[in-house]
């Protein structure tokens, strides 16, 4: 594993750089710890470290070269993700103000989802996530080298899977504090319309 050493921290480096780039994953984890509080962001973040094995599977699987050759099959990929962000942009676009209650606790009770569909959020919103798609593409066809064995490629995936998890579980935490969700609760309805501007913004680039 040593002889693989460099090659790793290679990856380790890009892949920070990417999942700590603005994004659909960081504007989804961010709407859920302000609406929904610190566990259902937690579970969000763990749907979103969990579509990195999407991409990674269907790395190793050689569908990364299949992808690359074929703009058809790439550009229905960037439709359907485009489609699913502008759905959850346009919903957030709906967002009224809250009722006279200002108890963020209270709020939460009415408003709460299950974990599971906030886990279903961030998987979906990752596992067809174009730009995910690129990273891993490049990652896989240009800078990890074809004698690399599977087995450590499974490792370097393995690897981003838990360092994406890590790292917006950390924003899951910080992000869901009560002074910050407080100051959000106030104009909430607003900040949900901001989200929502950028999830439709975030889909046309897909698109485009």
């Amino acid at each position: 594993m040593l002889s693989y050493l460099d090659e790793f921290l290679l990856i380790a480096i890009a892949h920070f750089f990417a999942v700590a780039s603005p994004g659909p994953d960081f504007a989804i984890v961010l709407k859920q710890s302000i609406q929904q509080g610190r566990n259902n962001a937690l579970w969000t973040s763990a749907g979103v470290g969990l579509g990195i094995f999407v991409h990674v599977a269907y790395c190793l699987l050689g569908v990364a070269l299949v992808l690359a050759n074929s703009p058809e099959l790439f550009t229905i990929l960037k439709y359907v993700a485009g489609a699913y962000l502008a759905y959850m942009g346009i919903q957030a676009l709906r967002a009224k103000p809250a009722s006279g209650d200002s108890n963020i606790d209270t709020a939460e009770r009415v408003q709460a989802e299950s974990a599971f569909i906030a886990f279903k959020r961030g998987f979906l919103v990752n596992a067809l996530n174009p730009k995910a798609t690129l990273f891993f593409m490049s990652l896989f066809t240009l800078v990890i080298a074809p004698t690399t064995p599977t087995s450590v490629q499974a490792i370097y995936g393995i690897y981003m899977a838990l360092a994406t998890w890590a790292w917006f579980s950390f924003l899951s935490v910080v992000l869901s504090k009560q002074s910050v969700r407080a100051f959000f609760h106030r104009a909430g309805h607003w900040f949900d319309r901001g989200i929502g501007v950028v999830l439709i913004a975030l889909a046309v680039r897909v698109v485009v």
